[in-house]
């Protein structure tokens, strides 16, 4: 076998500039300096090594086809510092490598593979024998040792290579500690104080706990280095801790895996209070609290543990065992002193100055379906004993199957949930468990001992005591056992993996007492294997750096990483989109009343939610409204510009939330009511104001009235009717009396008002009252921010946009064009674009480099018909998705391995390219990227080609159409499809109300996966069976006077539910059950009786275990699961069967009104009465249409928040039956009736009399009265679309 061996020693280079311009000039070819020598290897030993014909411009490296093991190893003869490899194909042959992966040891043992960045591990390598590709690594690397390892070669021919590496000399200074040793830094004085320290070295541990560095003071400053479990932590106190026990500490967690054995860098930056700390390139950036700024140490610092006054030797924790090169403490070489035995240097311990190498050879199980390694045992062996170590991210994986001598009897341990279990099998039908160990999937390295003899078996973990399991039999070993997953060719012996293979590295593999030598299982001398690679740890960190947003906590496989949004107020892959809506404006149209809402004005931004009051007053007006904590009125005496009065503002949201807030509003404005008695407010002698405020920026005003920020005029003088016409400002009149200067402030740049102070009123009877209002702000003004694009070379540009690792672009458009390029932004190989690609195709393609990707949503009809239909593109490290209109979603999971970076560098274009081609026709509107709204007419009005705004009856902020209602442009007016919203009418504005009597039910059947699946041709005309991925928006009204009653219930396939209900005391209650293993969860918003005959709006949003009730009350609610409800089966409105729990409720029914009912974009009261024939669709009972919602909500409607105020509103409905009222009611519309009917036979005869002039005056009607869209899907429900959250679909 020809092994050719190349390695890399990870070389941390730090960002400063000095060390990059060292980079540059250390590129000296190193094979001129050292022999590089390619080597025959048959076993441990090297038997016969040959000369370096291998370096570029030679003859060439190629193994044989049979070999099994195939690299090129470079011995450099002495670690040196590498920064560029370059490769080329054998000579005069079709033989060349196309790709490869490098690796680097200081000894020729424990490889780690070079990564490059985004992590990537293979370097694309030649097209022809004879071409150099040359690579400059991202970062430098010290090694001995390179190997070369082909990962893929010339089509036509084979594996051939010649190499060069680049680079220049390495010296440094190494100490080695053994556990149980330190040096010890002693100062010249008692104590030193420093406000600026520098610490820097590298190190490689050999276990995942130890003390780097650690000094303290006699008064509580201490400075703290410490690995622990393969992390580093730095922990700094600046504080006197007697005085003040925790103000100055501060403790930052950097790095992973970092007790790999190989080389890493430190650096620990601090200057006062800044502290920069470093890691691998990683720096974190943190600033410490408390009063000082320096740092104070008595004696000495400690380097490699912490050991006790006066007893040498003895530490007060875990010392470091491993390497330091290079240890520096403010310019100060330690080891150097240290060697030259200088006196500021006490050594404790043993510490050598050469670094010993351990002899651990691990091993990595690749694949989680098909590595295995097979070993043999000793057939006159009577008992089995098994020690390992392993280190993986899988929860799950099979470690070890071995067979015993009795037929079908098996030994098998497994790892399960991050447990070891333990299975003993006697037969098919006969088994025994031994369970033991939590969290063994967390990427630490531990050890498990199994020992078999007799008539027990024992299982041990780490340092733990075994659990032993007592058999009924003696069992005995057999002749073998497979370590990993199964091998196929013993599949036919029973040999099956009952969950994955295993998948992670392991090392100090002992079978009955005999280590098992990799080398001689690689060389094929020893046992059999499938997918391994030897002497190299494979385990990688995939959460560091972080890539889960806004705080979402991640989670890891041994491939992939997941993010868990729960309680962030995100979603997604990796947690990037808000579940919030940005703007009051956003909830009025989807239907929402007044009330306290959570928003996300910058969405995917980096700014969190806020909660707001969302004053909707009118059909198109709403004011969001954002208080402080004084909003009273507050006197104000005995204040001075010396010692005046100072009140702070504090908002419900932080500055940067008003900021964007204020910013994306058409208009704010905030209220100050001043009253003064006697109290000035500029009238001095030298122009000095005696009262101000300050802006959102801190900045002094003095101005009180208006949108013009003028200098000491108040709004008296805006109006010119000032009591003093020589003053701007009535109280600077200086009377006795009351005066007012009550003014709104409205220039939208300086609000809101942040802090108000008071200086004139401690003259004699000299007073003031003032009270500044709540934040209240009008409208969005990007929602309907439009440009029309009538030009196909023309385009809008906006600055480069920074999105490396996720960006999520939405948009609303409209054309007639074919088609057109919405979006599009070039890097020097990367690139996004969004276009409209045919008339009913929608393209989102980009490329990060790993080749260009491409999504496409196609539709059923054409996009091109001059309505408005939205996009919304995302991409991010995990994956890609693509939404149009309410159509499936579309998304593509990113590759495990590969760039991650999307680098742009031009200027973002929209409706158009940088080429001038396959430009854009018709309006764009409403351009979000990444949470940031875009200016589409500001910068339209400097273009040529493009105009501001877009011409139509449904480009106008007016809202024509209302809850979830979506406006269609007509040739001469507009109508609104209603298909999706829970309300009806022109408008979609009418309430669609039920009544409920005594066993009434409604219930829609989703369809199950298998049914969609079998008809492909029938187009998607059904309910579909889908899953909600743990999301669920719920709204409806209802009115009722019985108890308990049941309002909604949704059930699964998989006996999950969720149920609304009225309990007996006529409190609302939500019940899940996402786990049925488990007991539901039970919620109460409200412990008042809502069965009281009044009309009550309930609405509710999950998003993973956070559940709020956003109506009035504000509330949130933490499931005990984020599980979501998977292939939903029914949703059932009135009497159903869910659990016992909730049977009686469900067993009564529902007696009374629904109305409005909405469950995520699905609005099934409406669908049921417009489909009445559906087979979906299960109607029990008398099923009533009415208008009792509507009636009872002009009289007597209630939100939830409401109750506080339990005086009674409006009348109360009573049983008919029962009632006079009803009756006298009763008659009155007879009376009625006969009337109406009299004025229609009139009205007939006068229509038919102005017939003619009727049609010729249709034409400048507003509207066109064509039937509702929603009418034509009374066949069948037509709910295809109707679930746009679900990833998840089925199709007829």
């Amino acid at each position: 076998m020809f092994c050719c061996f190349l390695t890399l020693c990870c070389a941390q280079v730090s960002w400063h500039k000095v060390k990059t311009s060292k980079v540059s000039f250390c590129q000296e070819v190193l094979g001129r300096h050292f022999f590089m020598s390619v080597c025959m290897v048959w076993s441990e030993t090297i038997l016969q090594c040959t000369p370096s014909v291998f370096v570029l411009g030679g003859g060439g490296w190629a193994p044989e086809r049979t070999d099994r093991l195939r690299w090129l190893q470079v011995d450099l003869r002495e670690r040196v510092e590498v920064t560029t490899v370059a490769t080329q194909g054998r000579f005069g042959s079709p033989d060349w490598v196309t790709s490869y992966m490098l690796l680097y040891s200081d000894t020729g043992r424990a490889w780690k593979q070079f990564r490059q960045e985004d992590n990537i591990g293979t370097f694309p390598g030649n097209t022809n024998s004879d071409g150099t590709v040359h690579h400059k690594l991202s970062h430098s690397i010290r090694t001995r040792f390179l190997r070369f390892l082909p990962v893929d070669w010339s089509p036509g021919g084979w594996m051939g290579l010649r190499v060069e590496v680049y680079g220049c000399a390495y010296k440094s200074d190494v100490a080695d500690f053994n556990g149980r040793s330190s040096l010890l830094y002693r100062f010249n004085q008692k104590s030193t104080s420093t406000v600026k320290d520098v610490i820097s070295l590298r190190f490689k541990s050999q276990r995942a706990d130890g003390v780097l560095v650690h000094g303290e003071g006699q008064r509580g400053d201490y400075i703290t280095l410490e690995l622990h479990k393969g992390r580093l932590s730095l922990h700094i106190n600046l504080d006197d801790a007697k005085m003040h026990p925790s103000s100055g500490h501060v403790s930052v967690f950097l790095g992973s895996l970092l007790d790999d054995q190989h080389w890493h860098s430190v650096l620990i930056e601090r200057f006062n209070k800044q502290i920069n700390f470093t890691v691998d390139r990683l720096t974190k950036h943190v600033r410490t609290g408390g009063l000082d700024d320096s740092l104070e140490v008595d004696y000495e610092l400690s380097f490699g543990g912490i050991p006790l006054p006066g007893k040498p030797g003895t530490f007060l924790r875990k010392n470091f065992h491993g390497c330091m090169e290079n240890l520096y403490y403010n310019g100060v070489n330690i080891i150097d002193l240290a060697k030259r035995r200088k006196p500021q240097i006490y050594s404790v311990g043993n510490v050598t100055f050469t670094c010993s190498e351990p002899q651990l050879v691990s091993a990595t199980f690749l694949s989680s379906s098909s590595s295995f390694l097979s070993l043999p045992l000793d057939a006159a062996t009577e008992t089995l004993s098994v020690t390992f170590q392993f280190q993986t991210w899988n929860r799950e994986g099979m470690l070890l199957s071995a067979w015993l001598r009795r037929e079908s009897e098996r030994l098998l341990l497994l790892l399960v949930h991050g447990q070891l279990r333990l299975t003993h099998h006697r037969s098919a039908l006969q088994s025994s468990d031994i369970v033991i160990g939590q969290a063994l999937s967390d990427g630490q390295w531990h050890t498990v001992s199994i020992s078999m003899g007799g008539f027990q078996v024992s299982l041990s973990v780490d340092d733990k005591p075994p659990s032993t399991m007592q058999l009924k039999d003696i069992a005995q070993p057999g002749r073998s056992l497979v370590i990993g997953g199964c091998p196929s060719v013993l599949t036919n012996q029973g040999c099956r993996n009952p969950t994955m293979a295993y998948q992670g590295c392991m090392r100090s593999v002992i079978i009955n007492n005999q280590p098992i030598n990799f080398y001689l299982v690689q060389q094929g001398l020893l046992g059999n294997y499938s997918k391994l690679q030897f002497d190299i740890c494979g385990i990688r960190d995939r959460c560091l750096p972080n890539y889960c947003e806004h705080d979402g906590e991640c989670s890891q496989s041994w491939n992939t990483f997941f993010c868990d949004c729960s309680g962030t107020g995100y979603t997604g892959a990796t947690c990037h989109n808000s579940i919030f809506e940005p703007s009051c404006e956003a909830h009025r149209l989807t239907g929402s009343a007044s009330g306290f809402f959570s928003i996300d004005p910058d969405g995917s931004g980096p700014l969190k939610s806020t909660v707001v009051y969302c004053n909707i007053t009118g059909e198109t007006s709403v004011w969001t409204v954002v208080n402080h904590n004084s909003t009273e009125m507050v006197r104000v005496q005995g204040s001075s510009l010396q010692k005046p009065h100072v009140m702070k503002f504090n908002y419900s949201a932080s500055l940067e939330q008003l900021r964007t807030l204020v910013s994306k509003s058409e208009q704010c404005q905030q209220e100050v009511v001043y009253l003064c008695r006697k109290s000035r407010l500029f009238n001095t002698w030298d122009g000095t104001p005696l009262s101000w405020w300050l802006d959102r920026a801190g900045e002094r005003r003095t101005y009180w009235g208006g949108f013009l920020p003028g200098v000491q005029q108040c709004a008296c003088s805006l109006d010119e009717n000032c009591i003093d016409m020589n003053h701007f400002c009535n109280c600077d009149a200086d009377r006795s009396s009351w005066e007012n200067d009550t003014g709104v402030l409205s220039y939208k740049e300086h609000l809101p008002v942040t802090e108000i102070l008071i200086g004139d009123t401690n003259r004699s009877g000299s007073e003031a009252i003032y009270r500044v209002g709540s934040l209240h702000c009008y409208g969005d003004r990007f929602l309907w921010n439009a440009a029309s694009f009538y030009q196909e070379s023309s385009y809008l540009h906006f600055p480069t946009l920074q999105a490396e690792l996720s960006v999520d672009i939405s948009l609303y458009f409209k054309t007639t064009a074919p088609s057109g390029v919405f979006l599009e932004h070039l890097g020097t190989k990367d690139f996004i674009r969004v276009e409209l690609s045919a008339p009913s195709v929608v393209t989102f393609t980009f490329d990060v480099g790993n080749g260009p990707v491409v999504l496409t949503v196609k539709s059923h009809v054409p996009l091109n018909d001059k309505q408005w239909h939205y996009v919304r593109a995302e991409r991010n490290v995990k994956e890609a998705s693509l939404q149009v209109d309410q159509l499936p979603l579309r998304f593509l999971e990113a590759p495990s391995e590969g760039h991650t970076h999307l680098q742009l560098n031009s200027q973002l274009f929209i409706g158009g390219t940088a080429s001038r081609q396959r430009g854009f026709l018709g309006c764009i509107r409403s351009l979000n990227i990444n949470g940031m709204t875009l200016d589409l007419e500001e910068r339209a009005k400097m273009t040529p080609g493009v105009s501001s705004g877009c011409p139509g009856h449904c480009s106008s902020q007016n809202s024509l159409c209302h809850n979830r209602g979506k406006c269609i442009e007509k040739s001469s007016g507009y109508v609104c499809d209603c298909t999706h919203s829970a309300y009806g009418g022109p408008n979609c504005k009418k309430e669609v109300s039920v009544s409920f009597e005594s066993g009434s039910s409604v219930t829609y059947t989703f369809q199950e996966p298998f049914s969609v699946m079998r008809n492909h041709s029938r187009q998607s005309s059904a309910i579909f069976a889908q899953s909600s991925n743990s999301r669920e928006s719920i709204a409806f009204s209802f009115l009722t006077t019985q108890t308990p009653a049941m309002l909604l219930t949704v059930n699964t396939y998989h006996q999950q539910y969720m149920a609304i209900i009225l309990a007996h005391n006529g409190s609302l209650q939500i019940w899940y059950r996402l786990n049925r293993d488990k007991e539901p969860d039970i919620f109460t918003p409200m412990s008042l009786n809502l069965a009281n005959g009044e009309l009550h709006r309930v609405q509710i949003h999950r998003e993973g275990r956070d559940m709020y009730i956003d109506k009035d009350t504000n509330l949130k609610y933490s499931l005990s699961t984020d599980k979501e409800l998977i292939t939903i089966r029914s949703l059932t409105l009135g009497r159903a069967g869910v659990d016992e729990e909730v049977l009686q409720a469900g067993s009564r029914g529902f007696i009374g009104c629904l109305s409005s009912v909405q469950f995520n974009h699905l609005a099934p009261l409406k669908a049921a009465i417009l489909n009445r024939g559906s087979s979906l669709v299960n109607v029990l009972g008398n099923l009533v249409e009415s208008n009792c919602g509507e009636l009872a909500d002009k009289s007597s409607s209630r939100s939830l928040s409401d109750h506080a105020d339990t005086g009674s509103r409006g009348k109360k409905l009573t049983n008919a039956a029962q009632s006079d009222s009803a009756v006298i009611g009763g008659l009155i519309a007879a009376v009625v009736l006969i009337t109406l009917c009299a004025l229609g036979v009139m009205t007939r005869f006068l229509y038919r009399h102005r017939h003619e002039r009727t049609r010729q005056m249709a034409s400048v009607k507003e509207k066109d009265h064509q039937p509702r869209p929603e009418l034509r899907y009374r066949a069948e429900l037509d709910l295809h679309s109707a679930m746009r959250d679900s990833r998840k679909e089925y199709f007829i």
